[in-house]
């Protein structure tokens, strides 16, 4: 009983950090989103904290990724499921009206056979070159009716007065942006092959990298990668912790 009630604190700690870590970096992501494409003039003296509001706007959406991969492993909220889905059904609409329902099993696709021919995160034929894996990857997450969320959403923005250019500098930018940041440091990285043998079937590796730019390139999943495989049911920020450990124990 102890032992049970022990659990059930730390998923609701757990949950309660996650919800607090989504609340900021939702919150975050949608006053640029919001005040940007409704509000932001054109100036050329301005252009420089146009840029800079661009590049947080990428590392943020990022995190709506990130966000919605844990929950996708349960990890966001542990033991309530339906928060898991409504979460991560916000966070992969709002980042580039993706769909949990098709992301979810492909997600686990990739973690039941990481670096193989049934992980559809990796190019079985090209598993070194950027290129053709990253097209690889992104024709097979593409869908039409994404393409069809994202017009209709710029469609509304339009007839609020929203203009054009508006919509594609602070939300398709930043969005293409953060797919690339993913898919370089999240999936390329950890999963490319090389001289050196993974350590395991895993087919993963982490990087050497500082906690801090851990974070800043894709939220843990390129230092960490390796550990994440291991302990899929961690969330993000937890992954530094789940190595000190593993370290502490050898």
């Amino acid at each position: 009983m102890a032992r049970a009630g022990r659990a059930m604190t730390s998923a609701a700690r757990d949950a309660g950090a996650n919800l607090l870590l989504a609340a900021a970096i939702g919150s975050a992501w949608l006053a640029i989103h919001i005040g940007c494409i409704f509000l932001w003039e054109w100036r050329v003296q301005t252009a420089p904290i146009a840029v800079a509001l661009i590049v947080a706007q990428t590392w943020l959406s990022t995190g709506l990724f990130i966000i919605a991969h844990d929950c996708m492993h349960g990890s966001f909220g542990p033991r309530w499921p339906r928060l898991n889905t409504l979460v991560g059904t916000l966070c992969l609409a709002a980042y580039a009206g993706l769909s949990y329902r098709v992301l979810y099993p492909k997600h686990h696709a990739h973690h039941r056979a990481p670096g193989t021919e049934d992980d559809p995160d990796f190019h079985p034929t090209e598993p070194r070159r950027a290129w053709p894996w990253f097209v690889r990857f992104f024709t097979g997450y593409y869908t039409h009716a994404q393409i069809l969320r994202i017009t209709a959403a710029a469609i509304v923005y339009m007839l609020l007065g929203v203009s054009l250019l508006n919509i594609v500098a602070f939300w398709a930018v930043p969005a293409l942006l953060a797919l690339g940041q993913l898919f370089v440091f999240g999936t390329y990285l950890p999963h490319r092959h090389e001289d050196a043998a993974f350590v395991d079937g895993h087919h993963a590796r982490s990087n050497g990298w500082s906690p801090l730019a851990s974070l800043l390139t894709c939220f843990h999943f390129g230092a960490y990668h390796h550990e994440h495989h291991l302990s899929p049911h961690m969330p993000w920020w937890q992954l530094p912790r789940v190595r000190a450990r593993s370290q502490a124990q050898r």
